[in-house]
């Protein structure tokens, strides 16, 4: 009889337990965020992906009641920083804010980039698409697009231009324009933007192509020369600019940032940070601060983020090919 009572007993014990470790599961999703996130950006600070993290972190933070601290972990065209999130444990307190190179780019022009963005990354949201500047030194010997071009096509390889590092889409995108336009350039490549900009603004580079967000308010001071936007047509909130494509047909291009985490991060705590980066997209102050750049705020679902970065992959190995690059 004891022993049929123990049984019981036990039995009941484990039957009570299930629940118990159920709910002992899923209560890290419900409480999470308990403790603060960081939010690496894998490129210098003040740069347009700097910017893009900080403004999203400021709102997330307060709809999630809990801090999220940028950190930037730059080096090797962003794989340093997406390969310390891509190997982070998947619990949603480490995240990376990156441009296209980390997530669809890198692992086609590195032979290890250290992460397979396939595997490594479970997608939270597209965050925003960004039109890309072609700028120059403002007292280079060209004014406009065609005097550009002519002037490279005059002095083939005199010329350089700086990007944001290699692999980039500011490295990819002036690789298309010399491809299409059929000019020869020296490249110089920088760990970000920011680096970048500065020794365009001292001359030292005569062109590159950066995101609006940090070039528009340049070009408003004078420090920098617009030339031309690589969207498929004018902006409209620049559009004395003309596009590249008005000069050299077919021409487009654009960035983009988007919000990953560690693979095997719980379902519940992506979709809890999808919902709060969107509802901070939705902030009328933040999406007045963007209009004005022209960046166009997105947030869409993790599995429609998934599907567009497998798109930009499929297109950007497509001009990698076409132009022969290969890194590392």
């Amino acid at each position: 009889m004891i022993k049929q009572i123990f049984r019981a007993l036990t039995l009941a014990a484990a039957c009570a337990a299930i629940p118990l470790a159920a709910a002992s599961a899923a209560q890290p999703a419900a409480a999470y965020p308990t403790a603060p996130v960081s939010m690496i950006v894998p490129f210098p600070p003040g740069g347009t992906t700097d910017l893009v993290a900080r403004m999203l972190a400021d709102k997330m933070s307060g709809i999630l009641k809990q801090s999220i601290i940028v950190k930037n972990k730059q080096g090797a065209g962003g794989n340093i920083g997406a390969a310390e999130v891509a190997h982070a444990k998947p619990d949603g307190y480490t995240l990376l804010l990156s441009s296209a190179g980390p997530l669809s780019i890198n692992q086609q022009l590195y032979s290890n980039p250290g992460y397979d963005p396939t595997k490594d990354f479970a997608p939270i949201t597209l965050v925003a698409s960004v039109p890309i500047m072609l700028v120059a030194y403002p007292k280079a010997p060209f004014k406009t697009l065609p005097e550009f071009i002519a002037y490279a096509k005059a002095h083939p390889g005199k010329l350089s231009y700086g990007s944001q590092g290699a692999g980039t889409t500011s490295h990819l995108t002036m690789e298309l324009l010399k491809l299409d336009a059929g000019i020869d350039l020296q490249h110089v490549p920088y760990r970000g933007s920011a680096p970048a900009a500065t020794d365009l603004i001292g001359g030292r580079v005569q062109v590159m192509f950066d995101n609006s967000p940090t070039t528009l308010p340049r070009v408003q001071a004078g420090t920098m020369r617009a030339l031309g936007v690589a969207s498929s047509h004018r902006i409209p909130e620049m559009k004395n600019i003309p596009a590249i494509a008005e000069t050299v047909p077919g021409f487009e291009s654009e960035a983009w940032f988007g919000l990953v985490a560690p693979a095997g991060t719980p379902a519940a705590v992506v979709e809890r940070l999808n919902a709060a980066a969107r509802q901070a997209m939705a902030e009328p102050e933040v999406v007045e601060r963007f209009a004005k750049l022209g960046v166009h705020l997105v947030g869409d679902t993790p599995a429609q983020f998934r599907s567009f970065i497998s798109s930009e992959s499929s297109k950007w190995g497509k001009i990698i090919k076409a132009t022969h690059l290969k890194l590392g």
